[in-house]
């Protein structure tokens, strides 16, 4: 990746106009030695670079000269911290240069390309079975631009029960899960998070949000999803496991399944949450060759009752 880093090099030459080589190795993580030999290489590939020896020494463009990259948009810079942010696919090594190539960007430019990075999230764990792929919902783009930009939204919105409300919203950041997504905001009573193919319309107003210098979207939405977890599946159950079985078990159960630990026997130890027992227990019912449950009592007993009209019917 020298490339990019000689790239960041020469934005990060035309935003200071003076550096010096720990400057540039601290800016870039890289040696001193890489530094001054990325420096070296920009004048030998006749960029107007020149040295300047002593105290107050380092590394000058000639004249101020300056290079059409900085010719990047807003828009453009956002998008390259897009792809190096930690929701991108990207190869580590790939964001690590992008990230790297951003932090020579001017100021304004850099604000929005850092403000980029961090607005969306991407959970892959889907909520229930539904495994139908959804085209990304209406109003996606404007909600990520106003999060970018730090703008409050005029936000219209229909609930589960069809209703229709208007609100002003203090954008903080947008979240992937699964085929659905979300927008995560601040608003006059808390933090909400709204699903996105409910939005009926997105007005930015142009006044700024309002973000806690301390918000992290990636936690701020762990505790979220724990919650409505919890609320989802309010019921747990504990069981033991065949080790050969808990790859199956995983498969059907997801974040639903917690391990606890190794039994005396050498099965494992786990912990399941439902929204009901009998849901449970018909859930589990055809693992019973792998798995037993061991409390509640209510469980066990669905389950046995599930067992005894299997065994009447095809016994």
């Amino acid at each position: 990746m020298r490339t990019d880093r000689l790239v960041a090099v020469l934005l990060l030459l035309q935003r200071r106009q003076h550096v010096t080589a720990a400057e540039v190795a601290r800016e870039l993580e890289v040696s001193e030695r890489t530094a001054r030999r990325d420096l070296d290489a920009l004048a030998m590939a006749g960029v107007p670079v020149y040295s300047m020896q002593g105290r107050s020494g380092g590394w000058r463009l000639v004249g101020g000269a300056r290079t059409d990259l900085s010719g990047l948009t807003a828009s453009e810079a956002r998008a390259l911290f897009l792809v190096a942010g930690q929701a991108s696919a990207a190869t580590p090594a790939v964001k690590a240069a992008l990230r790297k190539l951003v932090q020579a960007l001017p100021e304004p430019f850099r604000v929005q390309a850092e403000a980029a990075a961090s607005s969306l999230v991407v959970d892959p764990q889907r909520w229930g079975a539904n495994r139908v792929e959804r085209r990304p919902p209406p109003f996606l783009d404007e909600l990520q631009d106003a999060v970018i930009r730090g703008v409050q939204v005029r936000l219209g919105y229909v609930d589960r029960e069809g209703a229709g409300t208007e609100r002003t919203v203090h954008p903080l950041g947008i979240v992937a899960k699964g085929p659905s997504w979300y927008l995560v905001a601040a608003t006059d009573a808390g933090r909400r998070t709204f699903r996105i193919d409910r939005v009926s319309s997105a007005e930015p107003t142009g006044d700024p949000a309002h973000r806690p210098e301390d918000f992290d979207l990636a936690a701020s939405w762990r505790e979220i999803a724990d919650e409505i977890d919890r609320r989802r599946t309010p019921l747990e159950i504990q069981a033991v496991c065949a080790p050969r079985g808990m790859g199956r078990l995983r498969m059907m159960l997801g974040d639903r399944l917690r391990v606890r630990g190794a039994a005396a026997d050498g099965r494992v130890e786990i912990v399941i949450r439902g929204h009901n027992e009998y849901a449970l227990a018909g859930e589990l019912a055809g693992l019973v060759e792998w798995l037993e449950v061991t409390g509640p009592p209510g469980v066990r007993d669905h389950l046995a009752a599930i067992g005894h009209a299997l065994a009447e019917r095809y016994g």
